[in-house]
């Protein structure tokens, strides 16, 4: 491999490897569009992503600032109302994957992008939940994808605002909820998932170039590491171009429209 990458594109195109042909994902903004999209463009060129606004089979030609763009409307296949998004495609058990981010996650994939600090003082106020909590209950499993530090990776959030297993680890047994939680941690340093048996997230693979110290050094919690460790694959130069060429599409269309 002779291609330049930086860890964005390394976290982006690996998160977007996760993600099957055929498969059905309810996409979050950001961070999860940018990787289920170059998925669409690359090697799941049947994915369905579906947005909040209940946008199903989109296809957009630029990303998107918000779930209300409506670059997401004119590309679907359909669009529906919100109500039926949820209640028929969501809750019914027909999203094979939810992809979301957030402002912190924990040992135990619980979400936050509620506050920063107390709640009823926050440092910060977050955007919210918005449809991530239902997304990460009742999607069949969730993808995480986000950058890794200690202000992200954190040992105890200030807010779950969408629950991973519980803070104990044990919340979807208790709940019976439908989905069975986030399966995979995707970050700009490795891949993480959870502990059979503790549902805690542990490293499974390492990205090239990235030492076990740079992964503990940035998580807020005694980060454990599986039995077996595989480096993850680098970046193809199609992946790379693709992305490139869908991120400076997406700066120009904005830039232009004043957004």
């Amino acid at each position: 491999m002779t291609a330049t990458y930086t860890p964005s594109e390394m976290m982006t195109v690996t998160a977007a490897r996760s993600l099957p042909n055929g498969t059905v994902c309810f996409v979050g903004i950001g961070l999860p569009s940018e990787a289920a999209n170059l998925a669409r463009l690359t090697h799941a060129p049947d994915v369905v992503l579906i947005y909040e606004s209940g946008t199903i089979q989109t296809k957009p030609n630029v990303l998107p600032l918000s779930i209300g763009d409506g670059e997401l409307c004119e590309t679907a296949l359909t669009t529906v109302s919100v109500p039926e998004m949820f209640r028929y495609w969501l809750q019914g058990g027909k999203v094979d994957v939810g992809f979301l981010g957030a402002a912190q996650v924990d040992r135990f994939g619980n979400l936050n992008t509620t506050v920063i600090g107390p709640y009823d003082a926050p440092k910060t106020r977050l955007p919210g939940g918005g449809g991530a909590p239902e997304i990460a209950t009742s999607s069949k499993e969730v993808f995480i994808t986000l950058k890794h530090s200690k202000r992200t990776f954190v040992d105890n959030p200030d807010f779950v605002t969408s629950v991973g297993y519980g803070r104990d680890g044990k919340a979807r047994e208790k709940y019976k909820v439908i989905g069975k939680g986030p399966t995979r941690v995707i970050t700009d340093l490795c891949i993480m998932a959870p502990e059979e048996g503790t549902n805690e997230l542990i490293v499974t693979s390492i990205h090239p170039g990235v030492s076990r110290e740079q992964i503990i050094e940035a998580t807020g919690w005694a980060i454990r590491f599986a039995d077996s460790v595989a480096e993850t694959a680098e970046p193809s130069e199609q992946e790379l171009s693709i992305l490139r060429e869908l991120k400076a599409r997406t700066a120009a269309f904005h830039a232009a429209s004043g957004a």
